[in-house]
């Protein structure tokens, strides 16, 4: 493993990514590990007087180790923080499709582990929500709490059919079509009730997609397919630990429904939405989720905060012997 120190500039790019630096005060260090032959990065800000545990962040699969700079303001205050381009991802190693959330949860492992970090509180969402809840599975003992955003039990039924459509269209070269199509299923219609910031997140998201690159495009169709070979959702046991679901109040993807199916699987957590928010939640209200995190993170009561509709507590899903 090798690591990079990261200056402290307005902002840098590299291999045409941004890279806005934190406002949280810390050693911002990126590593660079391999697994299984396979080139990746993590990012570290490191809090010298943490209160918490370190805070492992996995993004959605449109999110990159940048992704959660700004929401270091806050969650850098409490302890250090962790983002990470898992192999396929970001400007790391095209990842095959033949390898699952199975290996991706493994590479965290390994990640942690050359870091020399023993336990995290780990946030996982949308697709890193999946990745996070096998790293539960597989590796509890490395656990503090877990929180899933934006979290489904299923990919939707129609996801393959689509994947090779979208497949088929980034051969044509129609990228603002399919750009159209995400932003449909990533953003809820107006009718379904107040965003915060919805038409600046729909025009995010739609020229996000269509300034990707070949590589960037490949390795997006590449992640489809692993979607639609892999299961997404595993019924085994999970550690009883605090752990907390949520969702936009307004998630039209991954629905306050889903959310609560979510949290049946897990032997016990609770569960909220997120004010005039959808699946973007993390994003349109970046300072009130950053909130959240931050209270679940270290222990303090969160039932009355004003930007979440009430707690509930939902008993469910079956423990790991002995975690």
């Amino acid at each position: 493993m090798s690591h990079t120190p990261i200056p402290h500039q307005s902002a840098a790019i590299t291999a045409g990514v941004a890279r806005p630096e934190p406002v949280a005060a810390g050693r911002v260090e990126e590593h660079h590990l391999r697994f299984a032959d396979f080139a990746f990065t993590c990012r570290v800000l490191t809090q010298e007087q943490p209160v918490a545990p370190p805070l492992l962040l996995l993004g959605g699969s449109s999110q990159d180790r940048y992704s959660w700079v700004r929401h270091e303001r806050w969650l850098g205050r409490l302890s250090s923080v962790i983002t990470v381009d898992l192999p396929g991802y970001g400007t790391s190693d095209f990842l095959p499709a033949r390898y699952g959330i199975d290996f991706l949860a493994a590479a965290t492992r390994h990640m942690l582990t050359e870091l020399g970090i023993t336990r995290v509180n780990l946030v996982g969402a949308c697709f890193g929500g999946a990745i996070a809840v096998r790293f539960a599975q597989h590796y509890p003992q490395m656990l503090e709490r877990l929180m899933l955003v934006g979290m489904t039990t299923r990919v939707p039924d129609d996801y393959a059919e689509s994947a090779a459509r979208w497949r088929g269209m980034v051969a044509e070269g129609r990228t603002a079509d399919i750009a159209d199509e995400l932003v449909q299923r990533f953003v809820s219609s107006p009718a379904a009730g107040p965003v915060r910031r919805q038409a600046a997140m729909a025009r995010f998201l739609h020229r996000q997609f269509v300034e990707q690159g070949p590589r960037e495009l490949e390795m997006w169709v590449e992640h489809n397919t692993r979607l639609a070979a892999h299961e997404w959702y595993r019924p085994e046991p999970l550690p009883r630990l605090p752990a907390l679901v949520v969702t936009g109040e307004h998630d039209t993807l991954t629905t306050p429904c889903m959310g609560r199916d979510v949290a049946r699987c897990l032997p016990a957590a609770r569960f909220t939405t997120l004010k005039e928010s959808d699946h973007l939640a993390p994003v349109e209200r970046m300072a009130e989720f950053s909130e959240l995190v931050a209270l679940f993170c270290t222990d303090q009561p969160f039932d009355d905060l004003p930007s979440c509709n009430p707690v509930e507590l939902i008993e469910g899903g079956f423990a790991a012997a002995g975690v």
